[in-house]
């Protein structure tokens, strides 16, 4: 089958989250695969909302290659497209549409490569997800549902423009909330001021480095993503919610971050936890790693040295699930490309992705740790 082809079809499916919808497009790769003999398990997540589970030749002697892609893209946003983004229209060695760098061109260049392969000791996994881009929700269902085989490294097909990443930050989403008391504007004396309560805080938590700095993954961040308090002009605030975006290193312990916060801006305001998603990093030193890293350097002249993704994928549920594998993320879309207008990727790193993922199933071994 041919990748682009098949990265055609799979952005003609409106996967768009929310809603998500993702049911269709997964019946259209369980036929896919189940024609390949795979065996596959859907396990719904909510109204057409599913993700699916695809093995083949496992064994209890051997652990299998796992390879891992989320079906569900973005929003549009309102700008205008230049091509319709559901048409996955080619031009100038470049396919476009929602969908083709974030991440369903790495989804096909991994189903290419497995069904162009012969099935290596141990077997191949395949993790299909929905809800990836609203919180990993689909790999926290597959996970919550029980049954994963034996898996001994993950790939994770998500954009790096086909340089083999061996580690992504962490995310702790907050919704932080000021509680005050409202009055009439004319009497701001007779109430409290949640959305000044608040201020403090942000002004105490601005330049906040929440947690050690990584040699590769560099800083913890935090980012204030929202603010919203307040009834109308002439009243006093009784209550001012904002959504703080704080992103860990490999070695920073979320609990740590959130003490460190609280520290910053004291108990009085309340915290909520929106999502905790940990960093995930291999050592590159693991040989499995070294050995993919250098078909992506032989197969994509991809840069070889150790480096990092900013954001999160799915790994940082499916890797502390599955005893902490080795974990690469590598995917023929470009980080930058991820959630744009006219978003694009280029055909060939799906034909470079695809033949990498092929020599990494042709190099397993299936050796249990």
């Amino acid at each position: 089958m041919d990748v682009t082809e098949l990265t055609r079809k799979l952005i003609a499916f409106d996967t768009i989250n929310p809603p998500g919808d993702e049911a269709a497009a997964m019946a259209f790769l369980k036929d896919l695969l189940e024609g390949a003999d795979f065996e596959c398990r859907l396990v719904e997540s909510g109204d057409r909302r599913c993700s699916l589970v695809a093995t083949k030749g496992l064994s209890a002697d051997a652990a299998a290659l796992a390879f891992t892609g989320h079906l569900d893209t973005v929003p549009l946003g309102d700008a205008p497209w230049v091509h319709p983004p559901h048409a996955g229209v080619v031009e100038n060695g470049r396919l476009h549409g929602r969908g083709s760098a974030d991440m369903k061109g790495g989804v096909a260049a991994f189903l290419c490569a497995v069904l162009e392969s012969p099935t290596p000791p141990g077997g191949i996994v395949l993790l299909l997800t929905g809800g990836e881009e609203t919180g990993s929700d689909g790999a926290k269902a597959l996970v919550e549902a029980g049954g994963l085989p034996k898996i001994g490294a993950l790939v994770v097909a998500e954009p790096t423009d086909n340089r083999a990443v061996p580690g992504h930050k962490g995310a702790l989403w907050l919704r932080l909330k000021a509680h005050g008391v409202t009055s009439h504007g004319s009497m701001p004396q007779e109430g409290v001021n949640a959305v000044m309560g608040m201020a403090h805080a942000l002004v105490a938590i601005e330049g906040f480095v929440p947690g050690p700095a990584h040699p590769v993954m560099g800083l913890c961040t935090s980012n204030v993503g929202t603010i919203r308090g307040g009834l109308n002009t002439n009243s006093v605030p009784d209550y001012c919610e904002v959504a703080l975006d704080m992103r860990s290193v490999a070695g920073a312990e979320h609990a740590s971050m959130r003490a460190a916060l609280i520290g910053r801006i004291g108990t009085q305001i309340e915290i909520e936890t929106i999502i905790d998603l940990p960093a995930v990093w291999t050592d590159p030193q693991d040989p499995w790693i070294a050995s993919i890293t250098a078909h992506a350097v032989r197969l994509a002249g991809a840069d070889p040295a150790p480096s990092s993704m900013p954001y999160f994928t799915d790994a940082s549920v499916f890797t502390p699930a599955l005893d902490n594998v080795p974990t690469i993320i590598l995917g023929p879309g470009e980080a930058e490309m991820a959630h744009k207008t006219d978003e694009s990727v280029s055909i060939l790193r799906l034909q470079q992705a695809q033949a990498i993922y092929s020599a990494a199933i042709a190099d397993w071994t299936g050796t249990l740790s």
